[in-house]
Order: structure tokens, then C-alpha cells, then sequence
């Protein structure tokens, strides 16, 4: 074994304005697969991470809810450390960036980049929202790319080419917020100078061993210049003042990566470790960051850059993932795929889809697709019908026939071996994150233990008492080959093979373990550690991801369904013109759609309705769509409807949408050119 290693890892912050979901778990069940890897070899490895708390949407939410944002970020904060502790992901430390050692740390870096030049304070043009009154972050523009023209994209870079752009840049830019044109106005911006930085980014990218498609991507943005960026935001804003311009606040991007610094500052105080030691120019320490790959920019050239300008080490290598769909195609609310950690733990075990994650995790940036059907397959062949399923076909007869006492003695030495010969091919696939390879051959081992329990039959020799010894010695060697991939699988299933350890009384496995004695013990008797996964359970998941379906009307209620919509045979109610004419259709823009906390059916929008002014209506879509899906989008809405009191606030409307019990809810829309206030005839 090498010699032990001193190690911090750290994965992407999750930002403190919604759930966890399993789209994001597979960022933190690989790094905590890696770190309990580490640990298990005996290094030294600390796992930190931290809500990323500031900003402006975190900001606005809070005010939407009537809360302060501490009291907001508190909340989700607590939600996701319950999220993580449920899928058994380790951290050492969860802290958050709206923290003091953030804060100092943040100002320490700042201080140390602007004291040796790599800042400059200049005045801008900005995007700012004049019914909002406030200058708008890049996100809260939306608009045509200005490379490839696809809409409806965001103000920083578009998600079709990945181009990355200043907001002032899109075209037919729009406020998110609400609808209208922003307009330009000056404003004085602190900017780091990226462009100091080229030839050290370029000797840490030779040095290092990154992956392909960063090094790719790196050199495109290279041959593209490296730009000066804004570190800087107006206020109102939710984040740390930068020392010396008061009204001005650090990027969240800027303090987002530091929080990984500050999360291991806090642990470093807790435990009187040396923060120094592995974060100083000349430390002998390792650092990783675990990230996906739409922030490979920040972490590949902001953050080094800002490291090395404040005199700190820069990371020993950056590894990068792809996404997660679910049965092909991305998360879905109305097709029940866009699950939440809280929802799979409500009905499934996480260590299914560890294991799952895991046999679909290679080195390389590449999507990985949640097959459901494969899903409930592969958990229940890999994990249970081969491993687990070893374990209970020895133990049984151990614990009837010889009081629970292990022989001591191997039936087949050379299949205990065997399994100890694929360590070192094991360990490489897990230190290379290939994790899907160290469980291919995780479970060629499991096939080769069962043919051998296959061959020998100790259901034959339990019947025939001149085979007794026969019959320990072959159980014996069955519990110690299951005893060794208990270790091979520890860094992926951590809680079942917890349980294996207090089963088979072997203390605490790592890998070390490997060739220490295993026999003349007395193991308990068995429980099963883990059950197959069964379909409905797998449904009544995809089930409670899917909001309850919308009564079946024409519009989108704001007031309660009737009971019963009129049966097929019944004939269609009739109004004269003179009524319809009544009723005042207009076309709105959708300027903010949230979710409405205690209610399953309903989505919350602000509607431009032009001259009539901005319109809250309370909306039975969420079923269908999500609401981030929604800001922007043009509906029709009943503009004349009388407001009406809702336990959630007051609606001041109705949207129109056509529905079907099988087809799901589809919004009235407007054609292009349509403008808010419009009557729709």
C-alpha cells in the first residue's frame, strides 16, 4: 500500500433556493464514493462542502416569502443536510458560504488580488429593470444568443452552444423579472483581470492531469482571450460588502468557490487541524473539486487564477461529470422522472441507487441515464441476487448446524485468492473514478463465489451427516469471499455492508482488512440486508414525483373545481354573445412563476397585462409545468374576473389552458408579436 496521503475534496455547492434532487446526487455520491475509497486505504481525506448562499434570486425568494434570507437559507439548509445524511453521503464539514470565515477569507483573497494589481475599477453599461428597480444579474435576462440565435436564453452564456457573453450582448433582451426591456444604465464595476493569469493557467493545464474535454475546452477559451470579469453587484443584494465601496457586494460567484476554503477553515477550528498545511503555495497536500461540467469555466480559470493571485496553492486537479437523465431524456415533473432526494428516500433505498450511480460512473464527462426498468433490474440481480444473496445461502447453515462457529478452514483456497488477486485492479478503477469498471469486476467475482456454492451444494451435503465438515469448510469459504466484497463494495454501499459487519462480527472493514484472518469466529445469525425492489414501488415514486392532476375544465381554476365535470352524453351549456362578450380575454406575459408552498396543484404567476398593470393569479398547472419553465411565456388570461381570497393570497385572474385526463394540461398561448395587454378575440 502507498503511503498515506493528505487529502481535501470537496464537491459543488448546491445553491440554497431549492431541493436536492437525484440529478445533483450524482455530483455528491461520487465524490463520497472516492472520499470513503480514500479513507478506507488509510489516508488522511477530508470531504467539505457548504450551501452556496447569496445572490440575488435567494434574495428575491426570501422577500417573496416573507422572510429575512438568513431565515431562508437556514431552512434549506437543514433540508439539504437531512437530504445527504439520507443517502449516507460523509461530509466532514457542511457549513455555509454565508458564514465569518467566509467572509474573511473572501475579503483576504480580494485584498490580496486588488493590493497586487490584478483589479481595476471601471464604470459600465448595465441591464436595469426600471419596474423592479434594480440592476438585474445576468440570470434575470433572457434573450436570443448572440452566436447562434436560439431564445430564450440566459444573460451569461447559452445552454444550446455554449457560448459565454456579457447580458448587454443578447438579443431582444428581456427582464425575467418583469417582462420588460432593460435599460442600460452606468454604473461602477470592480473587474479581476483573467488575462494576467494565461500563462500560469496554460503550465497548471500542461502539468496536470485533466480530462480530455477539459483540456479541449480550456484551449478554446484560450484562442477565444480570456476576459476581464465582473466580481461586483449592486446593491440591493444578498452577500458581503467588498471592503472600501460600500453599496457594492462580491459575485456570489466570486465567494462560492472560496466557501470551500472557509467550510475546511471551519472544520480545521473544530478539530485543530492545520489549515495552513494544505492550503499554502508549497503544500504537500492533494485538493480535488468534484463538479459538473456546465461550471468547468469557474473552476477551470476563474478559481486557479484567483488562487494564485492571492498567493494560496491551486487545485491538484478539477474532475468533471455529466448529467443525469431519467429514462432517456431529461428530469420531468409531469412525466414523474424530476425526483427529489426526499421523494426516493420516501419510498426507495438509497443504497439502490448508490449501487446504480456507481455501475454508470466511468472517468470521462459523459451523461449517464437512469433506466428505471434497469434500474429495479440491475439492483435486484447485482446486489441481491448475487451478493447479498451469498451471505444468506452460508449463513444458514452455519448458524443451524454448528451453533453460529465459522470453520477455520477453507474448502477452496484458491477461490479466496482469487478474489484477493482483483484488489489492486479494484483500487485503481476506484482511485481513476471508474467506478463502473470496479463493479463490473466486483460482480464477476460475486459469479465465480455463487458457481462455486453452485458446484459444491451445501443444500446436499446439510442431508448427509459424513459430510458435516465437508459442509463447514464450504460455508466457511462462502462467508469469506462474501466478507471480501463486503470491502470491494464499502465505498458504495456503506450502510449494507454496515450491517454485514455486525452480521458476520468482523469489526469494522477496510481495506487493510483483506489479509487479515477471517475464521473460527461466531458470526450472528442472518437478516436480510437488503430487499429486491419492487415495481409498485418504483411507480408510487414516479406517482408522488408527479403533482397531483389539475381538475379537468377549460381554464386553469382559481377558484375550486366543480365536482364532476359534465358527463360525455350531457349536452354543452350555451351563452349568448352578448354574455361572452362580457368575459375580457387579454394576452400577459408571464414576469415570475414560484411554487406555492402547501399546495400541490397550484403555481403562483405574475402577469404583465400592459395597460392594465401587473396581475397575481393563482394557477392549477403545476402538474404540467414547472414553474421556471413558465417565466416569460406569453398566456391568455380572463382579465375582468373578479379577484377572489385564497388561503395563499389574492387572484386577480384566470389563465386559460385546455386539459384532457390522459393528455395532461396544455396553456393557451399567444403567437409571435403578441404584446402584454392585448385583447384576444
Amino acid at each position: 500500500m502507498s503511503s498515506q496521503r493528505r487529502i481535501l475534496v470537496t464537491s459543488a455547492l448546491p445553491y440554497a433556493n431549492g431541493p436536492i434532487h437525484i440529478g445533483h446526487l450524482v455530483e455528491y455520491i461520487q465524490t463520497d464514493m472516492w472520499v470513503r475509497f480514500q479513507k478506507m486505504r488509510g489516508h488522511e481525506c477530508w470531504y467539505v462542502c457548504a450551501d452556496d448562499a447569496h445572490g440575488t434570486p435567494i434574495m428575491l425568494r426570501a422577500e417573496q416569502e416573507g422572510l429575512t434570507p438568513e431565515a431562508l437559507i437556514a431552512r434549506v439548509w437543514e433540508s439539504h443536510r437531512a437530504d445527504f445524511a439520507g443517502f449516507n453521503v460523509g461530509f466532514d464539514n457542511y457549513h455555509s458560504t454565508h458564514s465569518p470565515e467566509n467572509k474573511a477569507i473572501s475579503a483576504m483573497i480580494y485584498e490580496r488580488l486588488r493590493d497586487a494589481g490584478h483589479t481595476t475599477v471601471r464604470s459600465i453599461r448595465q441591464a436595469y429593470d426600471p419596474v423592479k428597480q434594480m440592476f438585474l444579474p445576468d440570470r434575470f435576462i433572457r434573450g436570443k444568443c448572440p452566436r447562434c440565435a436560439t431564445p430564450d436564453q440566459y444573460g451569461d452564456s447559452c445552454e444550446h452552444c455554449g457560448a459565454t457573453y456579457a447580458p448587454t450582448d443578447l438579443i431582444d433582451a428581456v427582464s425575467a423579472l418583469s417582462g420588460v426591456a432593460p435599460e442600460l444604465r452606468e454604473s461602477e464595476h470592480v473587474f479581476f483581470q483573467l488575462n494576467h493569469f494565461e500563462d500560469m493557467l496554460r503550465g497548471w493545464l500542461e502539468r496536470n492531469d485533466l480530462q480530455s474535454g477539459v483540456v479541449n475546452k480550456l484551449q478554446e477559451w484560450f484562442e477565444a482571450g480570456l476576459q476581464d470579469w465582473d466580481i461586483s453587484r449592486d446593491a440591493p443584494y444578498f452577500g458581503f460588502e467588498i471592503p472600501g465601496y460600500p453599496g457594492k457586494f462580491f459575485y456570489v460567484w466570486l465567494d462560492a468557490p472560496i466557501g470551500y476554503l472557509a467550510s475546511f477553515r471551519n472544520l480545521c477550528d473544530r478539530l485543530n487541524l492545520d489549515f495552513d498545511a494544505f492550503v499554502q503555495p508549497d503544500s504537500t497536500a492533494e485538493m480535488y473539486h468534484f463538479i459538473g461540467k456546465d461550471i468547468m469555466y469557474f473552476h477551470t480559470l476563474f478559481w486557479p487564477a484567483m488562487l494564485h493571485g492571492a498567493n494560496l496553492r491551486l487545485p491538484t486537479n478539477v474532475f468533471v461529470h455529466g448529467f443525469l437523465t431519467v429514462d432517456g431524456q431529461k428530469m420531468s415533473k409531469s412525466r414523474g422522472t424530476f425526483i427529489t432526494a426526499r421523494t426516493y428516500l420516501d419510498h426507495l433505498n438509497p443504497e439502490c441507487l448508490r449501487y446504480y450511480f456507481a455501475a454508470k460512473l466511468g472517468p470521462a464527462i459523459d451523461d449517464i441515464d437512469l433506466n428505471l426498468e434497469d434500474f429495479q433490474a440491475r439492483v435486484n440481480s447485482d446486489l441481491v441476487g448475487k451478493v447479498v444473496n451469498i451471505g444468506s445461502r452460508c449463513a444458514a447453515f452455519v448458524t443451524r448446524d454448528f451453533a453460529g462457529q465459522l470453520a477455520a478452514e477453507d474448502d477452496e483456497p484458491a477461490l479466496i485468492e482469487r478474489l484477493k488477486h482483483s484488489a489492486d485492479d479494484i483500487a485503481q478503477s476506484f482511485e481513476a473514478r471508474d467506478f463502473s469498471r470496479a463493479m463490473r469486476e466486483v460482480m464477476l467475482l460475486a459469479d465465480l463465489v455463487n458457481q462455486y456454492i453452485d458446484r459444491r451444494k451445501p443444500w446436499v451435503m446439510a442431508k448427509d451427516p459424513a459430510a458435516r465438515n465437508d459442509l463447514a469448510r464450504v460455508c466457511g469459504t462462502g462467508l469469506r469471499a462474501f466478507r471480501l466484497l463486503m470491502i470491494y463494495l464499502k465505498p458504495v454501499v456503506p450502510a449494507l455492508v454496515e450491517n454485514a459487519e455486525r452480521f458476520l462480527r468482523c469489526g469494522t472493514l477496510n481495506w487493510a482488512s483483506l489479509e487479515a484472518p477471517f475464521g473460527g469466529c461466531e458470526i450472528d445469525a442472518f437478516t436480510p440486508l437488503m430487499n429486491r425492489i419492487e415495481k409498485a414501488k418504483v411507480e408510487a415514486m414516479v406517482e408522488a414525483s408527479k403533482n397531483s392532476t389539475a381538475p379537468t375544465t377549460v381554464a386553469a381554476p382559481v377558484t375550486p373545481a366543480p365536482a364532476a365535470a359534465p358527463s360525455a352524453e350531457s349536452a354543452t351549456p350555451t351563452i349568448s354573445i352578448d354574455e361572452f362578450a362580457k368575459v375580457d380575454l387579454r394576452i400577459a406575459r408571464v414576469v415570475q412563476a414560484l411554487p406555492v408552498e402547501g399546495a400541490d396543484k397550484l403555481v403562483q404567476l405574475q402577469l404583465d397585462v400592459g395597460e392594465l398593470g401587473q396581475r397575481t393569479v393563482f394557477a392549477g398547472i403545476k402538474a404540467a409545468y414547472s414553474p421556471e419553465a413558465l417565466t416569460g411565456r406569453m398566456v391568455v388570461m380572463v382579465a375582468n374576473l373578479a379577484p377572489r381570497k385564497m388561503r395563499f393570497g389574492l387572484s386577480e385572474g384566470m389563465v386559460l389552458a385546455a386539459s384532457h385526463a390522459d393528455s395532461g394540461i396544455f396553456l393557451l398561448d399567444a403567437d409571435d408579436g403578441a404584446q402584454p395587454g392585448m385583447r384576444a378575440k
